[in-house]
């Protein structure tokens, strides 16, 4: 195809020219030609009548033509000279006018003109006159020599011109053809070589993807780049085989894992029912049995034996305790999964009211934002993270200035990715930064039980609700004036009611 285009090319811009040039020829040079010869024939007619005149009248006034003709003639030939360069014949029909004009005014005008004396119009020899006229008439026959060599190269350029039209046509017609008969044969070519190689290597493929027969081979067929592509096709079918049974075995064995987990998850759940009825009830008889022992024989019992019975109620009590936290760390997110809409107002409402008394007997004061946002969550466990959250900032409360609560909330982000980052910042004691991730460690305690109370279980909590809920909570570290948690929550509550189901069933 490309050879044909520069062919063609080279062909096209070849007729191109001759056409050009021909007709150049018969516009700029034959038709311009014949206006200068026209002009030279009409110069040399009136030097001719002016002659005439003059010597039959003897009337200066018809010598002006004859001078006008002169200048004419002399125009016209340099004009005509000049078109008709390099036209042999049409130079010789010039030179024989030239001649033959020169020839009439040398023998006849002007010596007829200078026997002629201004104002004494006496007849002229009629014999000479007679013979000057014969002369001009054998001029005019050279002239129509002249216009019919003209009028021939005119109707010769005028044929060439049309021949070179014709071959122009037949040649681009010719071209054409051969760029049509190419283009088929080129479609055709690229029908076989590539489009039905395609096209096989297409279906193959739907066969691995589509239909899921990844055992069918891939065979490459067709020019090198097709079968090239086949080839990585067929590679990436064996790969896909192959991670297909990694994750066929894979899937074996998480298959295997979740069984076991089932089963794990079971013996929790027994393990769960067995920690609050059976293993409390020994320690209820060890502390009742402890009780009465004191009750009974407490007046024959030294100070040391009163001590030792108080122990053993003391740790049969934190016993109790110990387990009852460990079963609500346990129930975290299983015992309970309600996912609906929640307005956190109310639950921290509900938070504020078990801890009233505490709140009552502190003098704690506490400042919240006028309004909380909704979420999608589980009610108790959100009264629960701010139980203790609240219930941590006023036990850990300062001795020496009053404890003041702050609870913040903002929005970060927006979108699916939208989350709602909520801050419990206090006045109390603090916590030091390299005890930041301590403190989230079930039964992790910074100070003594004889300090503060509790079992240490209260931030883990926290931190396996939020977490529960799809969030995370930190210490902030760069806090000073106290101890500042915070926690985030994704803003799914701000979705409309219709995709709460779809949330639920997502959480679920």
């Amino acid at each position: 195809m490309g050879v044909l285009v520069v062919l063609g090319a080279i062909v096209g811009s070849h007729y191109l020219r001759e056409t050009t040039a021909m007709s150049d020829y018969v516009r700029d040079r034959i038709q311009p030609a014949r206006v200068e010869a026209y002009r030279l024939q009409a110069a040399l007619v009136n030097q001719e009548t002016g002659a005439r005149g003059y010597i039959l009248a003897a009337d200066p006034a018809f010598l002006q033509p004859y001078e006008d003709g002169r200048l004419d003639e002399q125009q016209a030939v340099e004009t005509l000279r000049g078109l008709v360069r390099g036209e042999e014949d049409l130079i010789a029909d010039l030179d024989a006018v030239e001649a033959a004009a020169e020839d009439w005014r040398r023998v006849y005008a002007v010596p007829l003109v200078s026997t002629v004396v201004p104002g004494d119009p006496r007849p002229a020899d009629p014999v000479a006159v007679e013979a000057g006229r014969v002369a001009f008439d054998r001029l005019r026959v050279l002239f129509d020599v002249q216009n019919e060599g003209l009028l021939q190269a005119r109707e010769d350029g005028i044929r060439e011109l049309e021949a070179v039209r014709t071959n122009r046509d037949t040649i681009f017609a010719s071209m054409v053809a051969v760029f049509l008969v190419t283009g088929v044969g080129m479609a055709f070519l690229v029908q076989m070589i590539v489009v039905r190689p395609l096209a096989r290597l297409r279906e193959a493929t739907r066969k691995v993807v589509a239909r899921e027969e990844f055992g069918h081979h891939i065979t490459p067929e067709g020019p090198a780049d097709i079968r090239a592509l086949g080839q990585d096709v067929e590679n990436m079918r064996e790969r896909i085989v192959r991670e297909l049974e990694v994750s066929r075995e894979r899937h074996s064995q998480l298959e295997s894992q979740a069984i076991d987990l089932q089963r794990s998850n079971a013996e929790l759940e027994q393990f769960a029912y067995v920690a609050s009825h059976d293993l409390q009830e020994p320690l209820r008889k060890v502390a009742s049995f402890c009780q009465l022992l004191e009750k009974r024989y407490g007046d024959k019992l030294d100070e040391r034996g009163t001590q030792y019975i108080a122990f053993a109620v003391d740790g049969a009590k934190r016993m109790q305790i110990l387990i009852n936290d460990l079963l609500t760390f346990s129930r975290v997110g299983r015992v309970s999964d309600d996912h609906v809409r929640v307005a956190l107002d109310p639950t921290l409402d509900s938070a504020l009211g078990n801890l009233a008394q505490a709140v009552e007997e502190s003098e704690v004061i506490i400042e919240r934002p006028e309004k909380l946002p909704e979420i999608v969550g589980d009610p108790t466990l959100l009264v629960m993270l701010w139980q203790n959250l609240l219930g941590n900032a006023i036990k850990f409360r300062h001795p020496d200035r009053p404890i003041t609560i702050r609870i913040g909330c903002e929005r970060l982000g927006e979108g699916e990715q939208a989350m709602w980052q909520f801050s419990v910042e206090d006045t109390g004691i603090g916590i030091a930064p390299e005890f930041s991730d301590k403190v989230f460690v079930i039964f992790q305690r910074l100070h003594g039980r004889d300090v503060y109370t509790g079992t240490g279980i209260g931030l883990a909590i926290c931190r396996k609700i939020v977490e529960y809920h799809g969030g995370g909570i930190w210490l902030d570290p760069e806090y000073k004036g106290g101890a500042r948690f915070c926690f985030t929550i994704p803003a799914v509550g701000d979705k409309e009611p219709a995709q709460d189901e779809a949330l639920e069933g997502a959480s679920a």
